[in-house]
């Protein structure tokens, strides 16, 4: 299809929307961003309060070649718009009362802990680690930026190879314990995939790559908070000549023989378009934006859908310092099972919760008034629960009884801020589906073709991009995915 015009609308400044938005404009497009909230960023918004800086979303910066390779495609480095510092350790696991494990940033530091616990393991733990370097290389490097619209694109000799050398059809759960078998390191081990939204017995091993991103290339933090990738994008998006539209949220999209030919705003406004991509939940998109003739998918296919967990946070600005956490912590104090259950098996409030603590003021001075502590702690939870005040003082108390117990000091007393944040609010924030935090879970029958398409099949000029499409969930997979949709918008619609 050859087009006169050459106008892009983007819907959202995720990081996909501005992904997609940037490389457009750089291939030779006409791109207008499209924002509901008065600051840019969409889930990795920032806001601050009485001198405390809370990043609102993605608190975890992994593979940072991906990041590299996002700015290196348009002659930049990730050092022209952020500083940024590896963490050591990378991460503590709280496993119980003084039963803390600090993930050392150096291997072989790695390896001797793993071998205090499980004698015999480090060469297990290399051919491990082998394994799951070849599954980064070959998924980041090519499975993660097809398109996946159709299976020609896997047939392949090499590729239908590397996906059974891959373990596709395995778990996790079971992957993991070929090689280990000391509970701890079972738990850590299997602790990555919960960033794809699911469990290690319903994720397959294929994703232990992010082992590899864990353990061998590490844990990052972008000096000034990790909105500070956001400012970078935005100010490369602008100098590509993206003009962005804040506090502009769209209440319908016309469609016309086929073709979207504009967008028009909740105060009525008018914009037309040559290119519509959607990064904006896809789920609202099709079933509020979207007249129903021309939705890809019914109300019963999203029902159907193993989404990945909402999120009940609570952004704590603390008077003092606080001792024996450390800029990222996992509180594993209580089983996995019956959380796990809670989440994906019988939906409800978990009776004891696993959380993560978050205190970049551990690495970062600038995000809290000196002698001072920023906490942001977060709960998983099944998408689409009831979440008032009353729940959420509940869980509030039942986590800081907790960790105030396993770090041994009084904090409550000390919060001079706190701000919480849940399924209600993702869904005005964003219109998430159910409330989610994360988009889809990354289950098998989830996986490249079977997830959402990037492209509308009765739309012939809208494309979406974004964590309920390809590849994924997550920082990373949601910049590849705005270069995989801009990548199919120049493929058919030549300027």
């Amino acid at each position: 299809m050859s087009i006169s015009k050459k106008n892009v609308v983007v819907i959202g400044s995720g990081f996909a929307g501005l992904s997609a938005a940037t490389h457009l404009a750089h291939a030779g497009y006409q791109v207008t961003l499209l924002e509901k909230n008065d600051t840019p960023g969409g889930r990795a918004r920032q806001f601050e309060s009485e001198g405390f800086v809370f990043d609102m979303g993605p608190s975890w910066y992994w593979m940072p070649d991906v990041f590299e390779t996002y700015f290196g495609y348009f002659g930049k480095k990730v050092s022209d718009y952020y500083d940024l510092k590896r963490l050591s350790p990378s991460y503590t696991v709280v496993f119980g009362e003084n039963d803390f494990m600090e993930i050392p940033a150096n291997l072989e530091e790695f390896k001797g802990l793993l071998e205090s616990l499980e004698p015999g393991v480090g060469p297990k733990l290399d051919e491990f680690l082998k394994q799951a370097a070849y599954k980064y290389k070959v998924g980041i490097e090519d499975l993660v930026y097809k398109p996946s619209r159709s299976l020609t694109e896997f047939t392949s000799p090499k590729l239908l190879i590397d996906v059974v050398r891959m373990d596709v059809f395995q778990s996790m759960s079971k992957h993991v314990r070929k090689f280990f078998k000391h509970e701890k390191i079972i738990r850590l081990m299997e602790f990555p995939v919960l960033f794809l939204g699911g469990t290690a017995d319903n994720i397959p091993a294929l994703y232990s790559l992010m082992n590899y991103a864990d353990i061998a290339l590490g844990t990052w933090y972008p000096m000034g908070g990790m909105f500070k990738i956001v400012e970078g994008m935005i100010s490369l998006a602008e100098e590509k000549g993206v003009k962005f539209r804040l506090g502009a949220e769209v209440d319908h999209i016309n469609v016309t023989n086929g073709i979207a030919r504009n967008v028009v705003l909740k105060n009525g406004e008018k914009i037309e378009t040559d290119i519509l991509v959607a990064g904006a939940d896809y789920h609202h998109v099709e079933s509020v934006l979207l007249a129903p003739e021309y939705r890809n998918y019914d109300a019963n296919y999203w029902d159907k859908r193993v989404m990945a967990p909402s999120s009940l946070l609570f952004y704590l600005g603390v008077d003092k310092k606080i001792e024996n956490v450390t800029h990222h912590c996992l509180f594993f104090d209580e089983q996995m099972g019956p959380h796990a259950d809670a989440i994906y098996t019988h939906p409800r409030w978990p009776e004891r919760p696993l959380f993560y603590l978050s205190a970049a003021s551990k690495t970062d001075p600038s995000v809290a008034p000196e002698g001072m502590e920023n906490l942001v702690i977060l709960i998983p939870l099944a998408p689409d629960l009831e979440d008032g005040e009353e729940v959420r003082e509940k869980y509030y108390h039942m986590v800081m009884d907790r960790l105030e117990k396993l770090t041994g000091q009084e904090i409550r007393s000390h919060v001079i801020y706190k701000r919480s944040y849940a399924h209600s609010d993702f869904k005005a924030d964003y219109h998430a589906f159910k409330g989610n935090a994360y988009g889809l879970a990354n289950t098998l029958l989830q996986t490249a073709i079977l997830k959402p398409s990037l492209k509308n099949k009765k739309v012939k000029n809208l494309y979406y991009t974004g964590q309920l499409t390809v590849p994924g969930p997550g920082v990373p997979p949601s910049l590849i995915s705005g270069h995989v949709v801009a990548r199919e918008v120049v493929k058919e619609n030549k300027l």
